[in-house]
């Protein structure tokens, strides 16, 4: 696959960014080994760009697979909710140390919804610029499911990339429409600011659309690359080919079908409400003191699973 720069950072990306969140205990629960040599077949199929965040849990895998993955030759995203520059700092160097590196190619506030959160979180940018400076760090910028979040770091040129979800239906979009992002990313894109966007299916919803929803995001012209979450070969496989030609392949249909994720939530639930308040998409509720999900509002992010003290919620 050909590279395309990040906005106007120095950074090469692979159009297809490996999301690695799938194979954690959250999700899939690969082991290490298993997580790694998925990593290194995706590298060898092109896929040179991974992302990741010190929520996810996740180091161990990537670190493994730079064993056999020139550091030079592969660029990690990471992100974090630190919102001051002591949490910055330590989440920087809890980054680079569980991966074994000396840099982060890029490093982002996870899950900012405004203005307004940007602002009180700018203590934690203001320590990253630092940090890029002292070639800690190559890039700045910050993930977002929300319009607002966009439209926010439009107005911050040290804000150099975003992480956008952005489907053609607009699913998981917590402010808004395909449209509304769409129009706020082309305003990214005329700042020079580098887009890699997540969820192209919505969490599996776009699933029985999966051509239609991979040639819409082929459309939007100022993404640089699309992260997808990848679990098994055969999904590399297909994403890749999706993205390359266009095609769901029909040998890989049969193999994918049976594989559709979901959300479960285990008998023995407490009814904490601690996923409950966790959900940005507003897809669980209390019922009967159980935690019960709305299908059509999840997008499988499985950010609720790392609130469940008991880990009785699982994307499988």
């Amino acid at each position: 696959m050909k590279k395309r720069f990040l906005g106007n950072t120095d950074i090469e990306v692979s159009p297809l960014c490996f999301g690695s969140l799938t194979m954690t205990p959250f999700q899939s629960n690969l082991t290490v080994e298993e997580g790694a040599e998925l990593l290194c077949y995706g590298y060898d199929k092109g896929i040179k760009f991974v992302d990741t965040a010190q929520l996810y849990e996740n180091y161990q895998y990537i670190r493994k697979a730079l064993d056999y993955i020139p550091r030079q030759d592969y660029i990690i995203s990471s992100k974090t909710y630190a919102w001051n520059e002591e949490l910055a700092e330590k989440a920087l160097k809890e980054a680079m140390e569980s991966l074994g590196t000396d840099y982060i190619d890029i490093f982002l506030l996870h899950e900012q919804e405004s203005e307004h959160t940007i602002k009180g979180h700018y203590e934690a940018i203001e320590y990253l610029i630092k940090a890029k400076e002292k070639g800690y760090i190559r890039a700045v910028g910050l993930s977002t499911h929300r319009v607002s979040g966009v439209l926010g770091a439009n107005k911050y040129k040290e804000i150099e990339v975003l992480h956008p979800i952005l489907n053609k239906k607009g699913l998981g979009i917590a402010d808004g429409t395909a449209e509304d992002m769409v129009e706020a990313l082309r305003q990214s894109k005329a700042l020079s600011k580098g887009i890699y966007s997540m969820k192209p299916l919505g969490g599996g919803h776009l699933i029985a659309e999966i051509e239609e929803a991979f040639q819409f995001l082929k459309k939007c012209e100022f993404i640089d690359s699309i992260a997808v979450g990848l679990q098994s070969k055969e999904e590399i496989d297909c994403n890749l080919s999706l993205l390359e030609n266009g095609i769901y392949p029909e040998e890989l249909k049969s193999t994918l079908s049976h594989k559709k994720r979901k959300l479960i939530i285990e008998d023995y639930c407490i009814g904490c409400r601690n996923c409950v308040k966790r959900c940005g998409q507003k897809a669980l509720s209390l019922v009967d003191n159980k935690a019960v999900v709305d299908s059509s509002r999840c997008v499988l992010c499985g950010y609720c699973a790392t609130v469940c003290e008991d880990f009785y919620i699982k994307v499988i």
